[in-house]
């Protein structure tokens, strides 16, 4: 579904992007994993069309690359920003009603589906978003995002800060996400949750990919951990 050819980016004239190439398959959740300034959420930021790049970018075999945000999203791909980006003086209801596309019809997700995953968002369905708790924002962000219907979500550090409790229940969520079909690229520091619950792990350092593979390979691969993603 999305595939990335010699990904090359830049912050003015900062080359942050050296090259990257991967690509994500329908249904499959993939791992981008790395330290804090190895190029993951510029990555993210260069497929959705909010930082300048040069390179390939296809989605279902189109080229995206130079396209606008908005367009983007209303092609199937979903985003959710590490800054959660939700509406403060909206209720939690109203911001997921902005994350539809029309008139939500056809859409494989309700709000019943939403309410459901997280039932903590129905009981705070006519709260302001902005005096929720930080796992209350993370929640609502990803279910405004489905709200969408995108065919691929690309989610940066969903779990940071959370309690491990909402951890889990995030990680419940994209599996449910994969089982109707639903591609997740997931930018993640947390090894415990990409290794339970991806199909595949890329590894990010200096702005190239240093490794590709399984769990189970990435497991195996002392050299690749403790290089490139043990502090």
């Amino acid at each position: 579904m999305l595939q990335i050819e010699n990904l090359h980016a830049y912050y003015g004239k900062s080359h942050v992007l050296h090259g990257v190439s991967m690509e994500v398959g329908k249904g499959e959740i993939v791992a981008l994993l790395g330290r804090n300034g190895s190029g993951r959420s510029t990555t993210a930021k260069a497929i959705m069309g909010l930082v300048d790049c040069d390179g390939s970018v296809l989605w279902k075999g189109q080229q995206i690359r130079g396209r606008k945000a908005f367009e983007i999203a209303h092609l199937g791909l979903g985003y959710v920003p590490e800054s959660r980006d939700i509406f403060p003086k909206l209720t939690v209801h109203q911001n997921l009603q902005l994350g539809q596309k029309g008139s939500g019809k056809g859409s494989r997700w309700s709000f019943e589906d939403m309410y459901r995953m997280f039932p903590r968002l129905k009981e705070r369905e006519h709260t302001e978003a902005g005096v929720m708790s930080g796992g209350e924002q993370q929640m609502l962000t990803l279910c405004r995002t489905l709200m969408g219907d995108p065919d691929l979500i690309i989610i940066d550090e969903p779990t940071e800060g959370l309690a491990p409790k909402i951890v889990e229940l995030v990680a419940d969520y994209l599996k449910v996400l994969r089982e109707r079909g639903v591609s997740v690229l997931l930018i993640e520091q947390k090894l415990t949750i990409a290794m339970k619950i991806s199909d595949r792990c890329l590894v990010m350092g200096h702005g190239s990919i240093v490794f590709q593979g399984t769990p189970e390979a990435l497991r195996n691969d002392a050299y690749i951990r403790k290089e490139w993603l043990e502090v």
